[in-house]
């Protein structure tokens, strides 16, 4: 059996943490690296570091999959001269690809925040913040039998009828339809001055917003009618999972006890707490990294808890301000255990390809 293809891996991992559950800020995805090269050798970290790119070369990885994105913002000059641009360049010499998932996999089912409410314990876990899936909507034409195909393959081809993983879906049921030409109009079907009746089909698709216009077009230009009758009826978003999670423990637990299941299951060397310590917890919000900006949330979910990486000084002040207790493992930890689980998820899904996850890299901040 050969080794699976660095495009094969990037496949898996953008069904396992889908790209549209990505932050709009992020930089997700196969980052660096041919398609087509074989993925022999797979390395998983949280940071890819002078050292794990070091580690990476030594040991001849194909495949870096890191949390944290290289080229994270945009870049014009890629040069030896900056630490960012020859860490890039000595991968790129040794052929070595990198794919990052990072907020896709924060938040994808199994990813490090159900990973992290799993290790705490929580029970009734749900999204800390909802997200709507993309806007949609639902687009009925209606065709004779003699243009169905062609205007459906047409809707296909501009975009339409994708539902999940599912492509090419639509409802067709027959009926019939109505017209009166007036002396202006030349029919298709049928002579105008005179009402038709026409065996036709009820094509039903659902269409991205952002595709409405050429799907329409796509559907005039296929059509054999002069005007095409067809209705877009805008759908209700449906709720695209979301960011952070939000549970419960079975019984509550005085504020200094849960941070030390925080500190063992993170692994974390030390814990920083806000909140009296014998505050009891039993409503918890998870997120994972330097995730400060979901504060609020836990506030207005009246969350007990909210356990993140790390913070700003000012937001310990408001979590105090708003009594809610904040447990920080630090950014490392929160992230660090998912990374390794990775590694096993991707040696089950690729048994052909030696799967490790980085010995090199290290939490920089150390307790003293």
């Amino acid at each position: 059996m050969t080794a699976p293809t660095v495009a094969e891996v990037a496949h898996w991992l953008d069904r396992f943490a889908p790209p549209a559950l990505a932050a709009d800020w992020d930089n997700t995805g196969l980052l660096v690296g041919l398609t087509d090269a074989p993925a022999t050798k797979i390395l998983t970290c949280l940071t890819v570091t002078p050292q794990v790119a070091v580690e990476a070369i030594i040991n001849e990885v194909a495949l870096i999959v890191t949390h944290h994105p290289i080229l994270f913002k945009g870049v014009k000059k890629l040069t030896d001269q900056t630490p960012d641009g020859g860490l890039v360049l000595s991968l790129l010499t040794a052929g070595i690809a990198v794919y990052s998932p990072h907020t896709s996999f924060d938040n994808c089912p199994g990813g490090i925040n159900d990973s992290l409410a799993a290790a705490f314990g929580l029970t009734r876990v749900t999204p800390l913040r909802f997200k709507d899936s993309p806007k949609e909507c639902k687009l009925v034409v209606f065709a004779p039998d003699s243009d169905l195909a062609a205007v459906s393959d047409a809707i296909f081809a501009a975009g339409g009828g994708v539902i999940g993983q599912y492509e090419q879906c639509s409802y067709r049921l027959s009926g019939t339809g109505t017209f009166f030409g007036t002396e202006a109009t030349n029919p298709t079907v049928g002579e105008k001055g005179q009402r038709e009746e026409v065996a036709e089909w009820r094509l039903e698709v659902v269409v991205p917003e952002s595709r409405v216009d050429a799907v329409v077009a796509a559907v005039r230009a296929a059509h054999s009618y002069e005007e095409p009758a067809f209705d877009m009826y805008p759908l209700r978003p449906k709720r695209n999972g979301g960011e952070g999670r939000m549970g419960e423990l079975p019984t509550p637990r005085p504020l200094d006890a849960f941070a030390k299941v925080v500190k063992k299951a993170s692994r974390a060397n030390c814990v920083q707490v806000v909140g009296p310590r014998d505050k009891p917890i039993r409503t918890v919000a998870v997120a994972c990294g330097a995730a400060g900006e979901y504060l609020s949330d836990a506030i207005r979910r009246k969350a007990d808890a909210f356990v993140t990486g790390e913070v700003r000084f000012h937001d310990c002040l408001a979590a105090e301000a708003a009594g809610i207790a904040l447990v920080l493992p630090g950014h490392y930890a929160s992230e660090r255990p998912a990374v390794e689980a990775l590694a096993t998820k991707l040696a089950e899904a690729f048994p052909t390809a030696t799967v490790t996850a980085s010995r090199a890299e290290a939490d920089p901040l150390r307790a003293v």
